[in-house]
């Protein structure tokens, strides 16, 4: 007997669980071994991430490193190649200061002491110190370094700078050292 397309074997009109002959009861046992190799494969993968995880962190730390390495020796060289220039000037100093003892002429010595600082000049310039133009220009706190003010001898150098005492310098257009001076008032 059948109601509504049911299996009532049992009587009461339920159908039977068991009713499906054709299924096979060890189908449960071929999904676990697939569960089991996936999870498998999965384990594998994640082991697989990690080890690359860490292999990045480990280049990352020796990356770092290396730059503060590299960044110290830097820092004791860079001035290398600005003595190695100024080491002729040094000389040229040298040679200067055991013609002055035996000069009997104050020219040749003027003369000689102009090379020197000429060649200085010329050096640092070349590695590029550039003075800054201070006078006669209005007075920045920026780039100036007040010593003291003084009254202005003419109405147009009021809030200017009058004198250098000490003059300032970029290097690479950055300011290195501000000018001392003097200002109108």
């Amino acid at each position: 007997m059948q109601t509504n397309g049911q299996d009532t074997e049992n009587g009461k009109g339920m159908p039977d669980i068991n009713a499906d002959e054709n299924m096979s009861g060890t189908t449960h046992l071929n999904d676990a071994l697939a569960d089991e190799s996936e999870l498998d494969k999965k384990q594998q993968e994640l082991n697989e991430i990690r080890d690359k995880y860490l292999r990045l962190v480990a280049e990352f730390d020796n990356f770092k490193k290396r730059t503060a390495k590299e960044r110290i020796e830097l820092m004791q060289t860079a001035n290398k190649e600005v003595i190695i220039s100024l080491l002729d000037v040094l000389d040229d100093s040298e040679r200067a200061s055991k013609q002055i003892e035996n000069a009997t002429d104050i020219n040749a010595v003027k003369d000689g002491v102009a090379l020197v600082f000429n060649k200085l000049k010329s050096t640092l310039q070349a590695k590029g110190l550039k003075p800054m133009e201070s006078l006669h220009t209005e007075f920045n706190p920026d780039l100036h370094d007040a010593i003291t003010e003084i009254p202005a001898p003419s109405e147009e150098l009021k809030g200017k700078v009058i004198d250098d005492m000490q003059k300032g310098y970029y290097l690479n257009d950055k300011l290195i050292r501000h000018a001392k001076v003097i200002v109108g008032k």
